[in-house]
Formats: C-alpha cells, sequence, structure tokens
C-alpha cells in the first residue's frame, strides 16, 4: 500500500489533503469534523488582529456558475475574514491541536502592513501549539481594499518586507499565499523566497464577478439592491491554478522552493496532476462546501490507489514528475503527427463532431447519408477539437502516425521521435538559434 503520509517545510500530516482557510475551517466545531472524516490538515479562517470587529454582510455571500447538468463548476464569494473574536478562534485552535496532535493546523493570517502589528499576533498563534502560518496576500475583495490581502500580494516589494518580519518573529515555518490576480507568478514567489519564506501556497481566488441580475440590474450575489467583485475558486479555475503552480515549479530559482496547490481540486486525480506539477500537498474548499468532508475519503483511497498501480511508495516520488516534460512551445517536436479516428462501434451518430469540424474548423470530418462519420485524414490536423466535444468517452482518439509515413495533407514525411528535439536540427527554433 502507498504510504500518504507528507511532511511539508517540517509539518507532517497523515495524507497530503488539507482543508483550505474558508468557511469550512472558521471554528472548532468544522475543524473536530473535518479531522474526524480524515482530513491530513487544516488551514484555519483567517484571523485578524485583536480590536474593531470584522464584520460581514447578512445576505447573500456567495454566486455560482454550473454546468448543463446543475454540477457547481464556480463559486464566487465576498464573504471576509473570520468575524470571529481573535480570543476564541486562538483559544479552540489550541483546543484541536491538543486534540489531533498528529494532524497538521496552519494559521491564515492577515494585519495591517505595520510590523508592529505582525509582532503582536505571532506569539499568539504560536502559543496555541499551530504549526505554522500562512499569510493571507491573495483575499481580493473586501480586505484588499483595506491595504491588505491582495493588495500586498500585487507588491512584490511588500510580500518581501512582511515575510522577513514574520520571519524574525517567529519560529514557526512560513507559507506565503499568492494571489493570481497578476501578471507574472513568479515575481511575487520570488520576492517571498527573498523574504525568507518556507514555501508558497496558490492559488487563492479570482477577482471575478459571476453574473448580473437582470431585473434589479445589479451585479450577484445581491445585498440590498447592489452588488460587488469577489473571488472566485472552484473546478472552473483548476487549470489557471495548475499553471501557476507548474511555473514557479518549473523555474531554477525556484526549484526547491515547496508548493501548496490550491484551486479546484475536487477528486483524487486532480491533487495527482497538481502533485506531478510540483506541489507538496494540496489545499480543497470548493469541493468540502459542495460535497461534505466525507469527500476526502474518496480522495484518499484513490490516490492510493493509483499510486499502487505506478509502483509508487511514497508521495515524493510523484511530486514534480511532470515538470520535466512541461515545455514552451517552440521546443514542441513538429514532426510529430497524428489523425483522429473515429470508434463505429461506440459513435452513438450524434453529429457534434461534424458540426464542430465543419462549421468551426477544417471540414475533416465526412458524413454520409446514413449518418456514418469518418474521418479526412488529408484535411485532419488533429486539433483534438472532435475529441473535446464528443460525448462518448474514447469514441473518438488522436493516432500517432508512423515513422516514415507521409501526411496526406502537407507531403511532409514523419520523422522518428528524437531524444532531443530542443536541439535537433529540424527543429526550426534549434537551427535558427545555431545560425
Amino acid at each position: 500500500m502507498a504510504d500518504l503520509t507528507t511532511e511539508f517545510v517540517g509539518i507532517k500530516s497523515p495524507n497530503p489533503f488539507w482543508l483550505a482557510s474558508a468557511p469550512p475551517t472558521d471554528k472548532e466545531y468544522n475543524v473536530r469534523r473535518a479531522f474526524e472524516a480524515g482530513w491530513g490538515g487544516v488551514v484555519w479562517k483567517t484571523l485578524g488582529e485583536a480590536g474593531p470587529p470584522v464584520v460581514n454582510v447578512n445576505g447573500p455571500r456567495y454566486g455560482a456558475i454550473w454546468g448543463a447538468d446543475r454540477r457547481l463548476l464556480g463559486l464566487n464569494n465576498i464573504e471576509l475574514i473570520t468575524d470571529r473574536p481573535l480570543e476564541v478562534n486562538l483559544r479552540e485552535i489550541k483546543a484541536v491541536k491538543r486534540d489531533y496532535p498528529d494532524r497538521a493546523i496552519v494559521v491564515s493570517l492577515m494585519v495591517p502592513c505595520e510590523e508592529q502589528a505582525w509582532k503582536a499576533i505571532l506569539p499568539l498563534v504560536e502559543e496555541t501549539g499551530a504549526d505554522g502560518v500562512e499569510l493571507n496576500f491573495g483575499c481580493p475583495h473586501g480586505m484588499s481594499e483595506r491595504g491588505m490581502g491582495s493588495a500586498v500580494g500585487q507588491v512584490p516589494e511588500y510580500i518581501e518586507m512582511v515575510t522577513r518580519w514574520v520571519k524574525q518573529n517567529t519560529r514557526m515555518p512560513c507559507i506565503v499565499k499568492l494571489t493570481p490576480n497578476i501578471t507574472d507568478i513568479k515575481q511575487p514567489a520570488l520576492a517571498a523566497m527573498r523574504g525568507g519564506a518556507d514555501a508558497v501556497s496558490l492559488i487563492n481566488t479570482i477577482n471575478s464577478i459571476t453574473s448580473v441580475d437582470l431585473d434589479l440590474f445589479a451585479p450577484e450575489p445581491t445585498i440590498d439592491g447592489k452588488g460587488a467583485h469577489g473571488g472566485y475558486c472552484g473546478p472552473a479555475v483548476k487549470p489557471i491554478a495548475l499553471n501557476m503552480v507548474a511555473e514557479i515549479a518549473r523555474t531554477p530559482e525556484m526549484a526547491r522552493l515547496p508548493i501548496s496547490g490550491i484551486g479546484g481540486v475536487t477528486t483524487w486525480k486532480d491533487a495527482a496532476e497538481f502533485m506531478a506539477l510540483g506541489a507538496g500537498n494540496v489545499q480543497v474548499c470548493t469541493a468540502a462546501m459542495t460535497y461534505g468532508f466525507k469527500i476526502v475519503q474518496e480522495m484518499i483511497s484513490g490516490l492510493s490507489d493509483y499510486m499502487d498501480k505506478k509502483d509508487m511508495v511514497a508521495t515524493s516520488e510523484l511530486i514534480g514528475k511532470a515538470v520535466p516534460n512541461l515545455s514552451d512551445w517552440q521546443h514542441l517536436n513538429l514532426n510529430y503527427i497524428a489523425k483522429a479516428k473515429i470508434n463505429q462501434d461506440l459513435c452513438i451518430s450524434c453529429g457534434r463532431c461534424f458540426a464542430a469540424c465543419e462549421d468551426t474548423s477544417h471540414q475533416a470530418i465526412a458524413m454520409s447519408a446514413d449518418r456514418t462519420f469518418t474521418v479526412k485524414d488529408d484535411e485532419c490536423v488533429a486539433c483534438n477539437l472532435c475529441v473535446n466535444v464528443c460525448p462518448v468517452d474514447d469514441c473518438i482518439t488522436m493516432e500517432q502516425m508512423a515513422a516514415g509515413a507521409v501526411d496526406p495533407r502537407t507531403g511532409r514525411t514523419v520523422l522518428p521521435d528524437y531524444a532531443n528535439w530542443t536541439t535537433h536540427p529540424n527543429n526550426p527554433a534549434a537551427a535558427k538559434a545555431a545560425v
């Protein structure tokens, strides 16, 4: 059996599945239920400094995007950091850590961008016995307007400065949570490294408006006739999150920087993809809010089964395994040629592949009088659109042409795969570099 035990910046947990800082981790009751369900760790919902309380709206806090089957694809929230008193949260964190010493408890923090504010709150968190802190530099709404959250995360100099304050004033590992609302994710990650961060976590939510009420003419969720931008999360953000995690993992200067992957993790497969692209563990929010805490049991069993099939005995064997195969476009093998193939035994004659290809692509699928669909090899460029629109799994596949065959569309001979395409003379980029 694969061992899912994980050590992330010195913090041990029985599996790599943590709950992200969000409503599910806002109080002791929730976190105890999460640990009983099997979660390996939690990041406690963001705490602020002692003083005037945070006041959340008492109306709709979430907007949503659904698929055709009403499956939740994206969630937008306008909720702020915890509105519970600091001393109550600290007391509950201490109690939970005492009763679950084998689980990871990291505390998310957001206070004004002043050194004294950070110096004041860090000893209070440290006294609870928490395993670490996560600096919330990502929240794009409400708090950012007050000069916190993504207002800090969008300025590398601020990230470096605050991270350094934290590292100078606590023994706890420091994870910096990055905002995706930025052009180049590498810059804030490098700033966190310069400040001494032990790890980064990403992505936080994406600035968004999910919908507009066309009767009230106000963004949703609507509070007394008005709406505001919020933070977008859920399965829909996963591709953005994967790319940003990979950008950090593939950058040589950050090759050793631990990453906690966040963004649309719903299944064990999602988690495995994040880990293959460099994440040491994953954090989950929307999936737990959609299906409840016990969803982690499917994640644990699924990842364990997958690792067994791959003869992996530890998660360390999975982490970063896909990073060497992440390339820039100019290094892709232009002599690799494939063609679409339709399995007539699986085809249900819906015609979606034909409509998509005929109207919007390369007119490479023919339809007979009896609605039999076949691929015209001389027109097919293997764009994969037909595969993506087909409602039947594996009905349409992309088949690589054998070396030595001639592409009927271009007349180009298919060359063998090369061990080092980057430097092969048939690679236009390599040829240009040689000149």
